[in-house]
């Protein structure tokens, strides 16, 4: 096999869903990755691309360690890094927000250690708000080729006629760049369901101010195979063994 038909490790272990690219570089770094049987230690390394690749048992442990939060975001907070004057959703992660019914493990001061928005939701916005540890869990929201929907109500000001229903469907592009198909349909006389498999920023206001309307309302109800359900506004709880997206 020539060089060119190699890849490289930690792109293949991001691919196939081990990792993220970053962890897989960390995992390397420490030889805690093997490849066809052999501890690989070096960065940049390059690989056959249907090898078998496996971690060692101390960095498997560390990553079954790893959480996931659920949080219903209020409006007012930032999703990402905190803008000036504003509050991250972050800081709602303390042990009193946790919602009482939502299951999951005993809370550990770890668990709220290194946490990253897998997927944005803008300050005026609420809702379900993933935070994780788990660099799979955020490729598998928020990778290039992610195909995961997000589900979302939307309460809106102004006419929508059926051509503005089928351009919020299909048809509208935002920043030079195609929206890939949708589905938009009226909840009742004034929300919109939306459900997307993208995030571009604001998407869904912009894609209504292009057919007239005006969000006055927008919440996440649901991201793949999970819901918001019944969490309390401004409360978490964790991903379940049992859920996934």
């Amino acid at each position: 096999m020539t060089q060119t038909e190699l890849i490289r490790l930690s792109k293949l272990m991001s691919e196939r869903g081990i990792c993220s690219r970053r962890e897989a570089d960390t995992y390397i770094a420490k030889g805690q990755v093997f490849v066809d049987g052999q501890r690989i230690s070096e960065l940049g390394t390059r690989v056959n691309p249907s090898c078998d690749i496996r971690l060692a048992t101390e960095a498997s442990q560390q990553q079954q360690s790893r959480v996931t939060l659920l949080l219903n975001k209020p409006i007012g907070f930032v999703s990402g890094q905190p803008e000036p004057g504003y509050t991250p959703a972050v800081t709602l992660l303390i042990p009193e927000n946790r919602w009482t019914e939502g299951g999951g493990p005993t809370f550990q001061p770890d668990h709220i250690k290194g946490l990253a928005p897998a997927g944005r939701l803008d300050i005026d916005s609420t809702g379900l708000l993933v935070m994780t540890q788990d660099g799979r869990v955020a490729k598998q929201l928020i990778g290039d080729d992610s195909d995961i929907e997000k589900e979302y109500l939307v309460r809106v000001e102004g006419r929508l006629d059926d051509q503005g229903m089928k351009l919020l469907n299909h048809g509208l592009s935002l920043d030079g760049q195609k929206l890939r198909p949708a589905q938009v349909a009226w909840q009742n006389e004034d929300q919109l369901r939306f459900i997307l498999k993208e995030g571009r920023k604001r998407q869904i206001r912009r894609m209504c101010e292009l057919v007239g309307l005006k969000v006055v309302g927008l919440k996440r109800v649901r991201i793949g195979r999970v819901m918001l359900g019944h969490l309390p506004m401004g409360q978490w709880r964790y991903l379940r063994e049992d859920e996934g997206f």
